[in-house]
């Protein structure tokens, strides 16, 4: 038997949006879609901005890049994490610096935090996880304690909470993940949220090869090409308007392994926080 970890559903109203998209003719990183996707994905996290870019991994960067995070720097990061996290401080010139992880929850540990910051440190990175929020009180307490950047992982949270609050919306920045296994999908892709204006607009510079404004082709920084395109968008828009029925459709599933699961002496189960 070959149970799947995951399957992307693809909804109507997402099909028209591509198709839309692709007969239009804007299939590239300019559209229509570009603009809705971004606006309504902030506005669902609760977030001011977002910069769209080709995956997870290009927002964390971006992100980093954003904020100034560069050689000599040290950013923390969980030791639990997928290697995305540490490659994305390593492209800055950075240092990550690991802290353990919650046994229960797999997110950074707030207790551990403090121990691990230097005069180097100028970000923490809390990656939440499974559909585990960290626990992001102690880490925001601390992050301001040692003025310290907050760049959120969200990468598999969409649309999870930590006391009301929505996983991506309590950091400096936050970056998303669109890859096929993700609540919302567009193939590959991913986002990045803020709600610090100047942040917002140099990340939305850097995204795009760095063209000055008013004057394209004149670049007086190093950028990225890590723009996401309008069909993707199309993609991600339709499957954000059914992210609810998504989220209760895998609360339901999860619940039942759960039950069905409890019963076996040795396994661990999720636990609920």
């Amino acid at each position: 038997m070959n149970v799947p970890v995951n399957e992307p559903v693809v909804t109507d109203a997402a099909k028209r949006y591509v198709m839309d998209a692709l007969n239009t003719g804007w299939i590239s990183s300019a559209g229509e879609y570009l603009e809705r996707f971004e606006r309504e994905f902030a506005s669902y996290i609760g977030m001011k901005h977002a910069v769209s870019t080709t995956n997870g991994t290009t927002a964390l960067h971006l992100a980093l890049a954003g904020i100034g995070i560069g050689e000599g720097d040290e950013v923390i990061v969980p030791d639990f994490t997928i290697v995305s996290c540490l490659n994305a401080v390593l492209y800055t010139g950075a240092t990550p610096v690991f802290v353990d992880v919650d046994p229960e929850t797999f997110t950074l540990n707030p207790d551990l935090l403090e121990a691990s910051i230097t005069e180097k440190t100028k970000a923490i990175m809390p990656v939440h996880i499974y559909g585990h929020s960290c626990d992001m009180d102690p880490i925001l307490e601390i992050a301001e304690k040692h003025y310290l950047f907050v760049v959120e992982d969200a990468a598999e949270v969409h649309g999870a909470t930590y006391k009301r609050r929505k996983c991506g919306s309590m950091g400096t920045v936050s970056a998303f993940s669109f890859y096929s296994n993700k609540i919302v999908t567009t193939g590959e892709g991913g986002m990045v949220l803020t709600n610090d204006d100047r942040l917002a607009q140099e990340m939305r510079l850097l995204v795009n090869l760095a063209h000055s404004p008013g004057k394209r082709f004149w670049h007086e920084k190093v950028g990225f090409n890590y723009r996401l395109t309008n069909f993707q968008a199309a993609l991600g828009l339709g499957q954000l308007q059914n992210i609810e029925e998504f989220l209760a459709h895998k609360k339901w599933l999860g619940e039942g392994y759960t039950k069905r699961l409890s019963d076996i002496e040795g396994l661990i189960l999720p636990v609920t926080k």
